[in-house]
């Protein structure tokens, strides 16, 4: 049976999020691939998770035999976060570009599951990449939104775009290949034109083809 991760960081209400209506429609017809599919949801823009501190620092960076019983505490819910993206074969992510980067809510969410000693070890005998992720062969699958346009390689606006690069940098630390991650991104919002109109379609027939692609026997197995 498959197990489905849907992270949704936007702090819009639900009739307003358009990235929550993307990763709503993922799920939905993923179930229809893959209908004794397990959804996990997390909603880390309505239920943010707290940002990472010196405390969370000296915690993730101590021996788990070392440890006092405030670490494990402090750490708890970074437990919680990992074992869901160790569970999930498919991670959707429901991501709007603020300010031409991640939201804050998600950047948190990474804090809490890139951690050494679960997603990654640390070995300098390595060299200059003493950095090795623990998790591998899962599939991630990226819903965006962005007030502007062109902000795909080669696009006008691809310079600016500092969401998808920093995605793809942090995808090893949630089992992912870079290379692999699948992104649909609804342009034009600010526009509320013809062409957001266009994209908004283009995105749901996109998310409906992904989702039923990954759902099939032998990708999501």
């Amino acid at each position: 049976m498959a197990t489905l991760l849907r992270i949704d960081a936007s702090a819009q209400l639900e009739d307003r999020s358009l990235t929550r209506k993307l990763t709503g429609l993922f799920a939905e017809h993923f179930l229809k691939g893959a209908p004794g599919t397990e959804v996990i949801v997390r909603d880390v823009g309505h239920s943010p998770v707290p940002p990472i501190d010196h405390r969370f620092i000296h915690a993730a960076f101590t021996s788990p035999e070392d440890r006092d019983p405030w670490m494990n505490e402090r750490l708890h819910l970074s437990d919680q976060l990992i074992e869901e993206v160790e569970k999930a074969d498919v991670i959707v992510l429901g991501v709007p570009m603020y300010n031409y980067g991640m939201p804050a809510a998600l950047k948190s969410w990474v804090d809490h599951v890139a951690r050494i000693g679960r997603t990654f070890s640390f070995d300098l005998s390595r060299g200059d990449y003493p950095i090795e992720p623990t998790l591998s062969g899962k599939n991630l699958v990226v819903l965006s939104s962005r007030g502007e346009f062109g902000f795909q390689p080669g696009g006008v606006r691809s310079h600016l775009n500092a969401l998808d690069p920093a995605i793809a940098a942090c995808a090893h630390y949630f089992g992912a290949e870079a290379d692999d991650i699948q992104t649909v991104a609804i342009e034009y919002q600010e526009f509320k034109d013809a062409r957001h109109q266009r994209s908004v379609a283009l995105a749901e027939k996109s998310t409906r083809e992904i989702a039923l692609q990954l759902a099939s026997p032998g990708v999501a197995a």
